[in-house]
């Protein structure tokens, strides 16, 4: 699923920050709608999907902060970066209760606001299907539980009888394996197939 598009909707009352923003952001190869008002981003929100939104919390029709709050009463995992000229205390633990991702402070700094995006879009795993996250998920299981006995791919392929390439392809999550290979994986590291699994 590499060609993905993340949707980033920018909710500032500034056209002129909403302008530079997408500008920036749609150079990157994200998708960026804006909205200047919001009511307005309130209602994209609803009609539409999107993975991030990146909010100004100064706005003379109702502050971020409130936004927010309206947002989370029917989205609890949406991912949320706030702009700010203003930083505050105050803003700044209200932004944390309302589960904000990051923020960026203006004026805006181009690299700022890209590495910002990435950090989100990696820690949510936006550009991964589900079946990625699984495979990423269980490699990263097995790894550590081989680390965690001190064992080598080598010894890990002499006990399953797989080979030392496709164990490191499934520690990789280059390779989905087969539930018989995990099953043996899973029994050479005194583990359970279910524990593999746990957590996901």
């Amino acid at each position: 699923m590499k060609n993905r598009v993340v949707e980033i909707l920018v909710l500032d009352d500034d056209p002129d920050t909403c302008d530079v923003l997408k500008h920036y952001l749609s150079k990157e190869g994200f998708r960026v709608e804006v909205a200047h008002t919001p009511a307005r981003g309130l209602d994209l929100l609803e009609k539409q999907s999107f993975h991030i939104l990146i909010l100004d919390l100064r706005m003379p029709q109702m502050d971020g902060i409130a936004v927010l709050d309206k947002i989370r009463e029917k989205d609890r995992d949406l991912a949320v970066i706030v702009l700010t000229g203003y930083p505050s205390v105050e803003t700044a633990v209200a932004a944390l209760k309302g589960g904000v991702s990051d923020y960026v402070q203006k004026p805006i700094d181009k690299d700022r606001l890209v590495e910002v995006v990435r950090n989100v879009v990696r820690q949510k795993g936006l550009l991964q299907s589900p079946e990625e996250k699984l495979l990423a998920a269980v490699g990263a299981k097995v790894r550590n539980l081989r680390k965690e006995q001190d064992l080598t791919l080598k010894q890990v392929a002499r006990r399953t009888g797989l080979s030392v390439s496709l164990l490191s392809q499934i520690e990789r999550a280059e390779s989905a394996a087969s539930v018989a290979s995990l099953f043996k994986i899973a029994s050479a590291l005194n583990s359970s197939l279910g524990e593999l699994f746990s957590g996901f």
